[in-house]
């Protein structure tokens, strides 16, 4: 069974402008596509941005007119992926045959979800996958996801999932993924090595899968000079907000690639999958290890809506 390189695309939005960071995914995966990876995995909802803004400007105020503001800003550079707002990642796929995990804040309506997109090598959409639960004061901005995109998916020789963020941290989600023979794990954060470096390797232990985390980075950089109520948001010059921390785990815990430093880079390492074979000898979550005369776990795959019209 042949290894697969796989590039870690930890890069910075430039925030709500949906265009403008497109065209640094697509060129993330042109970087990973030249150095022969199979696949790129990019930060929670990277495109447009992550709305870090409402824990720093009080975003919990009620009928506040300045969030009013910033939440249409994002409804307007929000995914609509039926919009074709993914054309240019997914030239980018099929142009350099590299499949891409990437995050996205997907507009349905006026709502916004935090959604894991899988988009193939001939660049055709797998799956979209919308988070469960936002995490604190991300339901201030995100409405909760469902279980359609509870799926993995055949990349070379491995079977890939992928969660966003906290949701990682949820057993019964990871559990779903393992039982569909999971074996190479995505997580996607915002951007924060204090949760990847914990997080990751407990995973590949459990699932005695490879576990790739890839966070985004964000300075006060990239955050554009009209931004509404920009001065609230990043009142110091150079400041880093979001400190990447991206890394890839081995089935047995260890690291292939350590948790990155705090700038943009695309790093590529080779996974092979019979190390997962290897450690699986003694432990197989969904497998030889599994009770399901005990222990049975039920997942509803549907995408609810506002009504159901028959």
């Amino acid at each position: 069974m042949a290894a697969m390189k796989v590039a870690l695309a930890q890069i910075a939005p430039v925030l709500l402008d949906r265009q403008a960071t497109s065209a640094k995914v697509a060129a993330a995966i042109g970087e990973a596509g030249s150095q022969g990876s199979g696949l790129a995995v990019f930060g929670e909802t990277l495109l447009p941005g992550y709305p870090a803004w409402i824990a720093r400007t009080d975003g919990a105020r009620f009928n506040a007119e300045d969030q009013k503001e910033l939440h249409a800003h994002y409804l307007d550079q929000a995914v609509n992926i039926a919009e074709g707002h993914l054309d240019e990642v997914r030239d980018a796929a099929k142009k350099h045959g590299t499949a891409v995990c990437l995050g996205i804040a997907e507009r349905e309506h006026h709502s916004v979800f935090a959604s894991r997109v899988f988009i193939g090598t001939d660049g055709e959409i797998l799956s979209v996958h919308r988070k469960l639960r936002p995490t604190y004061e991300e339901r201030l901005s995100w409405a909760p996801g469902d279980g359609e995109g509870l799926v993995v998916h055949p990349i070379g020789e491995f079977t890939v999932g992928g969660l966003n963020c906290w949701e990682n941290w949820m057993p019964l989600a990871r559990a779903s993924l393992y039982a569909q023979g999971e074996d190479l794990h995505c997580m996607l954060w915002p951007g924060a090595r204090r949760n990847t470096e914990d997080l990751t390797p407990v995973v590949a232990k459990e699932s005695r899968s490879f576990v790739v985390s890839v966070s985004g980075l964000l300075r006060e950089s990239d955050v554009p000079a009209d931004f509404p109520h920009r001065a609230r948001f990043v009142p110091a010059p150079g400041e880093l907000l979001h400190d990447g921390g991206s890394c890839l785990a081995a089935p047995d815990g260890s690291w292939v690639v350590p948790p990155m430093a705090p700038e943009e880079q695309v790093v590529v390492a080779e996974i092979d999958p019979a190390w997962v074979r290897r450690e699986r000898q003694n432990f197989d979550p969904a497998g030889h290890y599994s009770r399901p005369d005990v222990l049975e776990l039920r997942v509803k795959r549907s995408r609810y809506g506002g009504a159901k019209f028959e």
